[in-house]
Parts: structure tokens; sequence; C-alpha cells
């Protein structure tokens, strides 16, 4: 049985690069708030209000990292940013994977779209090997 699987690579990367760079620079923020003489008072709960600000913003900054696909013969499973999808590939009219698109999209047979945003074109040759791979197993689904 063959499978197919797909991440965001880049897009991982930078998102955890930038988490741990927020947690970092809030994290400094929230140290150097006591010392300053700008004439307002901040207590230890200020600091530690700051820092769980810096660790909420890194938490959103990690979830745009979190889409995955994976694809067997029998159906696909799609986790976006928002939300999560199991499409059976009779559903699926076509993958479409087109020029200037961030990510590529599925087209459903009612004319939905679904789109793939675990297969970004930011991955390069990766992606076009997925979408390839995607396109074989619509191709056998419709044969067998």
């Amino acid at each position: 049985m063959t499978t197919v699987r797909a991440r965001p690579v880049r897009l991982r990367r930078l998102c955890a690069v930038l988490a741990g760079l927020v947690v970092v620079v809030f994290g400094g923020i929230a140290l150097l708030l006591r010392s300053g003489h700008t004439g307002a008072a901040f207590g230890v709960a200020d600091q530690v209000s700051i820092f769980g600000l810096g660790l909420a913003v890194a938490a959103g900054l990690l979830v745009l990292a979190r889409p995955t696909l994976e694809a067997d013969e029998r159906e696909l499973r799609i986790r976006n940013v928002v939300g999560r999808h199991v499409i059976p590939w009779s559903a699926v009219r076509t993958v479409l994977f087109r020029d200037n698109r961030p990510w590529a999209t599925l087209e459903l047979h009612d004319d939905e779209q679904v789109p793939l945003m675990a297969v970004q074109a930011a991955d390069g040759e990766r992606t076009v090997e997925v979408v390839r791979a995607l396109r074989q197993l619509l191709a056998r689904s419709r044969d067998g």
C-alpha cells in the first residue's frame, strides 16, 4: 500500500525560529521591565504576564506549522491550520497546483476546493514530487 505524507518543511523551520526568537525577546523584555526608570512601577506579576504573552505569541506561530497530509489508496487525511478533512478519492475530481499559488488544492466533484496547506510551493521539488504522487493515487483509485 502506497502512502504519501507531506508537511511544510520551510514553513515549519521558519515558525520554529520565529517562535524561539519571540520567547527570547519577550523574556528579555520581562527581565528588563523592572529596571527601567520610567516612573511606572512594574512588579513580578507584570514580568510574568509579559513572558506569558510571549509564550502565547510563540504558540500561535507554531500553529501555523501544523498542516499535514497523509494519503493512501482509499482516502486523504488533511489537517490544515484550522480544521481537518478526511476525503475519499471517489470525491476528488483533480489535484491542482497552479502557478503563483502558495499550496496545492483538491478540487472535489461538488466544485468545492480544499487547500492542501502541507504541500507548499516554497518547498520546491519536494512539492512537485508530492503532487505527482497524489495524482498517481487519484489515477489508481479511478482504475481500480
